[in-house]
This record gives structure tokens, sequence and C-alpha cells, in this order.
């Protein structure tokens, strides 16, 4: 695809595939390689080009080349958004993109089980590596005090002093600095203020692009930091975690991530998991019977490695025939 300008466009459909595996929420990654078969060093989504030519709309392109590069089915899928920022594409040869302009498009899926993909360069990671701020299960993290508020510190004393003010203002209502709360569901908006301010890897390495400059993917990082990915495909992760927490309190998407039977406690920490915080346990039981949800199998799960716990599933039915809605998540403080 050529525009008026004459800069070729390749549009790259991007998955942000979510599944649980041994309890912790983790996404599919594959390490792409270059024309002469060089493995990157860097994970990145499942990532391929859109041919006009050739298919007949993105979903059915995103599950086909998602299920070829990393032997893996997709099953609930929805758009999430459209990228396309100069030096935010770092082109690869591997979607025919050259010195093109890349458009990508971001999808979310969602599996009950991480499993099945069984490539040689493809991984299930654990959301938390890119992201270890938004884990607050265990309490506040110590990164956001120890090295990203001191950073944004910094970065903020660069400015004049009216934007410095500013710059510290977003920080505060961002991080939760100062007393401010913390809101799980700005994922995106939290790594972006990163990358604005020079702290996210793969910043130095858009704008040395950006600029024509040749620039390898970040090879030294800052685990407090997160882990970088290739290309923008750590902002479209956040984009699609961000999108995945709205979504848990206002829509059942939760259960497109259960097995057909489980136990009440088993969805209280896959809730948490996603959502990065802990629930109150008889507070989040009481908002989900009302709800109508779920309904008791009449039987045991006698694995839980204590006192047997009763099995529930998804009321689906139940769930179609009334109006939408989502898990209330009462944050144990």
């Amino acid at each position: 695809m050529r525009p008026q300008s004459g800069t070729p466009v390749v549009i790259g459909l991007s998955a942000v595939v979510v599944g649980m595996r041994e309890g912790e929420a983790a996404v599919l990654t594959v390490k792409p390689h270059d024309d002469n078969g060089k493995v990157s060093a860097l994970a990145g989504l499942p990532f391929g080009p859109f041919d006009p030519a050739q298919d007949r709309t993105f979903e059915l392109a995103l599950r086909a080349f998602v299920a070829e590069q990393t032997g893996f089915e997709l099953g609930w899928v929805e758009q999430l958004y459209t990228f396309g920022d100069q030096g935010r594409d770092a082109p690869l040869a591997d979607v025919g993109a050259g010195a093109a302009r890349v458009v990508s498009v971001g999808y979310l899926a969602l599996t009950p089980r991480a499993e099945g993909a069984d490539t040689p360069d493809t991984a299930w990671m654990p959301w938390v590596r890119a992201f270890p701020w938004e884990d607050w299960r265990r309490g506040r993290p110590a990164a956001i005090d120890a090295v990203i508020a001191p950073g944004l510190k910094r970065w903020a004393d660069e400015a004049g002093r009216g934007a410095a003010e500013a710059r510290l203002q977003r920080a505060r209502q961002l991080f939760a600095l100062d007393g401010a709360p913390w809101k799980e569901e700005r994922v995106l908006d939290r790594y972006e203020l990163l990358y604005e301010a020079g702290l996210a890897p793969e910043a130095a390495r858009d704008r040395a692009l950006a600029e024509g400059r040749a620039a390898p993917e970040p090879a030294r990082f800052d685990p407090a930091l997160g882990e970088p990915m290739i290309s923008d495909h750590r902002r479209i992760l956040a984009t699609g975690l961000g999108r995945l927490r709205a979504k848990l309190q206002y829509r059942p998407v939760a259960f497109e991530l259960t097995p057909p039977e489980f136990t009440l406690s088993a969805l209280q920490k896959l809730v948490e998991a996603i959502s990065g915080v802990p629930l109150h346990k008889q507070n989040f039981r009481r908002a989900l019977e009302r709800t109508g949800l779920v309904e008791p199998l009449g039987r045991l799960e006698p694995d839980t490695g204590g006192r047997p716990a009763e099995l529930y599933r998804y009321a689906r039915e139940r769930a179609a025939a009334g109006p939408p809605q989502g898990l209330n998540l009462p944050v144990l403080r």
C-alpha cells in the first residue's frame, strides 16, 4: 500500500494473547528472525502483515499467522487499537516492511490455559516481567519508590518551573505518589509516561530510528523498569492489559480465562493475577453471588491442598439473557 507521499505503508497485525499458567497471567510471545535467520534477542507479540489481495478480514489473517507462528489456535478475540506513530514501528524484515511506515493493528485474545505454543522461538511470558510496577498483590512494588519515582523526579527537574510541576503531577497521579490512589486500569498511561521520560529502554532506540540513525534493540535494562520488547509491542501489551483490567468490571471476560469448572478461590486468584491487586475474599464472593454469573455444580474439588472446595461453572446462558455485567473488585486495603 502506498499513500500519495510515496512512502509505502505496511499494515501489521499484532496479538496480545493472555492465558493462565501456573496461577499467573501470561502473554504469548515470539522471537522474530531477520533476513539472515538471526533470532531477535528480545521477544515480541505474534505479528504479521495484512495482505489486501489475499486476506479477507484482519481477524482471519490474525488467526492464521498466529497459528502458523506459534502453533496456538486463537479463541476469544477483539480489536484493541491502531498504532502508527513514526519511529515507533521499528520495521522488521519478516513483515516485508523494509523502509516502509508500519501501521499496527492490535488485538486482544483470551484463553483458559497458556499452552499449545510449540514452536522453537515461542514462549508464554508472565506479564509482570514487562510491567513489574503493576503487581500490587503483595503490597506496593518497591521499584516505584526506589527507581521510578526518583527517575521521574530527575525528568521533571529538567523542565522549566511550570512544566516541572505538571510532570510531577502526572507522576503522582499515575504511580500513586504522595498518597494518590492507585488506578490499576491506567497501564498504558504509566508506560507512556516512562517512555516520555526516557526511562523505558525502547525510548532511546525509537528516537534514533525517528532521526534516521541505526539503533540496536536494548541490550541492558533495569529489571525494575520492565523487560523491553521489539518494535512497539510493549506499548500494545500495555494497551491490552489496561483494556482487560477495565473490562473485568463491566463485562464477564474473566470467564474466558477459566476452565469449565473452577473453585471461587481459583476465580479470585485469576482476577487478582489480571488486575494486579489483592481482593477482599468475603466481599468478592458476596458481590459475585449478586451477579448470578456462577452456579454451583454440587461437587467438591478434592485437590486443593486443604479442605475440599465447591466447584462452580460460568452461567453463560443466564449471563447472555441479561444486561452485560462484570465483577466487582473489592480491593483489600
